[in-house]
């Protein structure tokens, strides 16, 4: 039996190069995952799904990993994923469900949930990092996927842009976290406002520090997290029932499962922050 032929992946392709390689190979619609806020002592995770174009339809301008771009660049180019995307999704996981069912658990559930969600059918699938089963197609987990694959890329714009766009409202409920800057990462000044003022509502009391910061660092991780906090959740009505898989926002474009809160660009880190932020699961 003959060998099939050798998959070229053609350097100068650059961030397109793994895609045009899988089309070739007859896999026409290659979907990207990835996540954001993995690394965040508060708030939601957030992972998206996108399906990008063959041909130049598909070369998105200023496409990059979403930690390597400035905030206006990020909204630039969120703008553009979502209008040249054949489809594309982003599924919201509240920091509740990171504590009850854990954090790496609720990572792949969430990028599953994205990727099934898409509007058109993937026939390959590359994820950043993590390989997700039960897709019923063949995927590939790609080490720092976000900088060599076009996809993956833009769904890890649309996590970020997504994902921070949440923080900045959650700022506004609770203003003196600093979220609308940290976007509920671990800096010395979101450290220093859990020493000062406690966890609020939307932290992860699975998470040690957070856990120290409310008294019950002493208790089991998935009950750390109290069970009657006053502050209102972002999440607030969802029933035990749909909370048993990820919640997934109202579409609000066509061929969209999920969409960003919010309509306007909204402020960010700088891209030392962001990089410095995330940069421990790389």
């Amino acid at each position: 039996m003959l060998a099939p032929p050798r998959t070229v992946v053609r350097r100068e392709g650059g961030i397109y190069a793994l895609e045009r390689a899988l089309q070739r190979r007859g896999f026409r619609f290659v979907a990207g995952a990835d996540e954001a806020g993995r690394g965040a002592c508060a708030g939601p995770l957030v992972a998206a799904a996108a399906i990008l174009p063959e041909g130049k339809r598909g070369e998105v301008p200023g496409l990059a990993d979403s930690k390597l771009l400035t905030p206006a660049a990020r909204e630039r180019v969120y703008a553009e994923v979502v209008d040249r995307a054949l489809a594309w999704s982003v599924m919201i996981i509240p920091a509740t469900e990171v504590d009850s069912r854990g954090l790496h658990v609720c990572n792949l559930a969430a990028m599953r949930r994205a990727l099934v969600s898409l509007s058109t059918s993937p026939e390959y699938v590359l994820t950043d990092g993590f390989p997700v089963d039960g897709l019923g197609v063949p995927g590939l987990a790609v080490w720092k996927g976000d900088r060599v694959a076009a996809c993956v890329a833009a769904a890890s714009v649309l996590a970020k842009v997504t994902r921070d766009r949440i923080m900045v409202e959650m700022d506004s409920r609770f203003p003196d976290y600093g979220f609308a800057v940290h976007k509920g990462y671990i800096t010395d000044e979101h450290s220093a406002a859990l020493t000062r003022h406690g966890p609020c509502a939307e932290h992860r009391f699975s998470y040690v520090n957070v856990a120290a910061a409310s008294g019950r660092g002493n208790r089991p991780p998935r009950a750390r997290r109290p069970a009657v906090i006053e502050a209102a959740s972002l999440f607030d009505g969802l029933s035990d029932a749909s909370m048993a898989e990820p919640p997934v926002l109202p579409g609000a474009g066509e061929g969209t499962v999920g969409v960003a809160s919010g309509d306007q660009p909204q402020p960010s880190p700088s891209v030392g922050e962001d990089e410095a932020m995330e940069g421990e699961k790389r």
